[in-house]
């Protein structure tokens, strides 16, 4: 049976496709993420398909199990906390051995914070560049910042709260002060969608602690005046 890889709603949970919901409720089993937001999933829309954890500290231990139920004919459907699985998140791994074992992986595309984010900015969609996370550490966020510029096209960038000051200010440093779109929570109760220069993003978070996951849309330099050389 397939490993059918699953999108599910990055924050409203009506963003959700009717295949999905199908899936979701003729699987044998869901491998999620985090068992708690996908049994808040899976309890609003009436589905009581069996759920499993599946992620990073125990990705290797569970991937195997997975694969053993995969090839005994069971059908598996992955998600992740929010999103389309295998975007900075562990999936990847999973679908990679799933079809190195010559087992059939089903996508069933829907919500995805980088093409939500995207769509609202107005930046060019032509040579997109999605990161991910940025290193924790300085100098390497610095300098993968810079090879991005370098590329020419809108990068789109994942940020947790706790770093997303010290990323809007190395964004500053390497892009200029350009207008950057900041999107936090996408789609759910308090949702944020703001324009402004890398600085003006980091007064405005500064007032009170930054909460939530941030989407972060920066142009390209040459549609911006950014000056993406200024990396010394």
């Amino acid at each position: 049976m397939p490993l059918y890889v699953v999108a599910t709603p990055i924050g409203n949970l009506e963003d959700v496709t009717l295949r999905a919901l199908r899936v979701l409720r003729e699987a044998d089993l869901v491998a999620c993420e985090d068992t708690r937001r996908t049994r808040a999933l899976l309890t609003h829309h009436g589905i009581s398909t069996p759920f499993t954890s599946y992620f990073e500290h125990n990705k290797l231990r569970k991937g195997a199990h997975l694969l053993g139920l995969l090839r005994d004919g069971k059908a598996i459907a992955l998600v992740t906390d929010a999103g389309t699985p295998g975007i900075s998140d562990p999936g990847s791994l999973l679908v990679r051995q799933a079809r190195a074992a010559g087992v059939r992986v089903v996508p069933i595309p829907g919500p995805s914070a980088v093409t939500a984010a995207l769509s609202v900015s107005g930046l060019p969609s032509a040579g997109v560049v999605f990161e991910g996370f940025l290193s924790i550490k300085a100098g390497r966020r610095r300098r993968r910042l810079a090879e991005l510029a370098a590329l020419g096209g809108t990068v789109v960038l994942y940020e947790s709260p706790h770093r997303v000051l010290a990323t809007l200010g190395a964004i500053g440093e390497v892009f200029g002060e350009v207008d950057v779109l900041v999107a936090r929570e996408l789609t759910k109760q308090f949702e944020e969608i703001e324009s402004a220069t890398p600085s003006g993003h980091v007064e405005r978070l500064t007032r009170a602690e930054p909460r939530g996951e941030f989407t972060i849309v920066i142009p390209p330099p040459s549609s911006s005046g950014a000056r993406a050389g200024r990396t010394g």
